[in-house]
């Protein structure tokens, strides 16, 4: 049953609290905080197990006040991914993501560029900012009809530098651009990256090499100067990226003198188009690419040498009757220039699932909708949510494989179609499974000797 195999991944998260009451606490919140209906705040979980008439400070202290990391609760969800992920390396998609706030008393809230404002007026959001790492499992390897999914396996808060007001001194104004230098979004995604990169070590792919697929906003020199051994960046980049070739030997001269764009690439007949066959909206489907090997940049990467990439757009009918159109031309640029180039293109593809979970995780598990302010809450009850998340996706595909089967609920007519089950489909699976098991964690499984007295505490 998809709550039995949810039960004993968030039961895993033992190690990750420091006492066994917070533990508990814990694995109930996971529950109430998927299962609760409308707005996915603290209190109503509270009132999802009809507890709303009993002290509820516990269960605000876990996230304000209790000692335990959030990167910790993804370990088990990367230990147990690792079988479904067949290939001979792991694919990591990297991006960040706004939360929308309305609290003034949040210290890391401030006002950023809304990513929804059109292209012609950029528009302002006050809310908070966080990075997410989710682990691409390729399950069109078991079935051909099957989409790739995305597993957040991190989910971590990035404020973004204050600026000094008008009336700041010059030591203010000197100590905000240093710490600009410090922490900014890039300087943040190498260290994610780190941490990634150990976690896998950790649960036993060291030898597995990791392909991070991010977007243009990672494309800089702060990202390709520092390298993280073991590991592949593939960035999108801009069209007019000035690019080059070693320079030719004997000579101290390092890059070439002859600069050229990716777009000038792409105009450039003298190299052919390649085909290969890559899986994206539901089947294999026949895509072109050009690449150049062995190139330069020598404002961002320096030294080190890249693959450009460029892949050409994509036919498509909005209806049958509709006309062609065509979708933009995408050019990458990865560090490595030796593994097959499908796998490359092919990841860079799947990296879309990254923002179908931060669709699920804002739209419909309300990431970011609690009312916490306190400074250790803001950061790690969204990462909590996000957490749980992640874990009922794995469980789903733990019990029933990635397509749909007869335990799920019919779709309605004007979702006939679909192969796998939604988020929606796994929490009305996963609330009606509940209330049949009508919260039956299991005592022997969480082995500690006061259970019946702390559960009784707690129930």
């Amino acid at each position: 049953m998809l709550f039995d195999h949810f039960q004993k991944i968030i039961l895993s998260w033992q190690e990750a609290f420091g006492q066994k009451r917070t533990a508990l606490h814990g694995l109930k919140l996971a529950i109430g905080l998927l299962c609760t209906l409308g707005r996915r705040t603290i209190s109503r979980s509270i009132f999802f197990f009809g507890q709303q008439h009993k002290d509820w400070s516990a269960d605000y202290c876990l996230f304000s006040r209790a000692k335990w990391d959030p990167e910790q609760l993804f370990q088990p969800i990367l230990e147990q991914s690792l079988p479904f992920c067949k290939t001979s390396y792991l694919s990591i998609a990297f991006d960040d993501t706004k939360l929308h706030k309305t609290g003034r008393k949040i210290k890391t809230a401030s006002y950023q560029r809304d990513p929804l404002s059109p292209a012609f007026h950029v528009n302002l959001c006050y809310g908070l900012r966080f990075l997410q790492a989710s682990l691409l499992i390729p399950l069109y390897d078991r079935d051909s009809r099957m989409p790739p999914r995305g597993f957040p396996v991190r989910f971590q808060e990035v404020p973004a530098v204050k600026k000094p007001g008008k009336r700041a001194t010059d030591e203010q104004r000197k100590a905000y651009l240093q710490q600009k230098k410090e922490h900014n979004l890039p300087l943040e995604f190498v260290k994610m990256l780190h941490g990634v990169r150990a976690s896998a070590d950790q649960a036993g792919a060291s030898d597995r090499l990791i392909i991070a697929t991010v977007d243009g906003s990672f494309c800089n020199r702060t990202v390709f100067q520092n390298r993280v051994s073991g590991t592949v960046i593939v960035a999108r980049t801009r069209k007019d990226t000035r690019l080059c070739f070693p320079a030719e030997k004997p000579g101290r001269r390092v890059y070439g003198r002859e600069k050229f764009s990716p777009h000038q690439v792409r105009s450039d007949e003298k190299i052919p188009w390649k085909e290969a066959k890559i899986f994206h909206g539901g089947a294999f489907r026949d895509i072109r690419y050009k690449e150049v090997n062995y190139v330069l940049w020598q404002s961002g990467a320096k030294t080190l040498p890249l693959r450009l990439i460029v892949v050409a757009p994509t036919p498509y009918w909005l209806s049958k009757k509709s006309c062609k159109l065509y979708r933009q031309v995408a050019y990458l640029l990865t560090t490595d220039t030796k593994l097959p180039i499908q796998d490359l293109i092919q990841e860079y593809f799947n990296r879309w699932q990254i923002e179908v979970n931060h669709r699920d995780e804002k739209d419909l598990l309300g990431v970011g909708q609690a009312q916490v302010r306190s400074d250790l809450s803001v950061p790690r009850q969204p990462a909590f949510v996000v957490a749980a998340y992640s874990a009922l996706l794995l469980a789903s595909v733990m019990a029933y494989g990635p397509g749909r089967t007869d335990e799920y609920e019919p779709l309605p007519k004007w979702r006939r179609n679909a192969v796998r089950p939604s988020i929606l489909d796994l929490l009305t699976l996963l609330r009606k499974q509940y209330v049949q098991n009508q919260m039956n964690v299991s005592r022997a499984q969480l082995q500690q000797p006061q259970m019946d007295m702390i559960w009784g505490a707690c129930a």
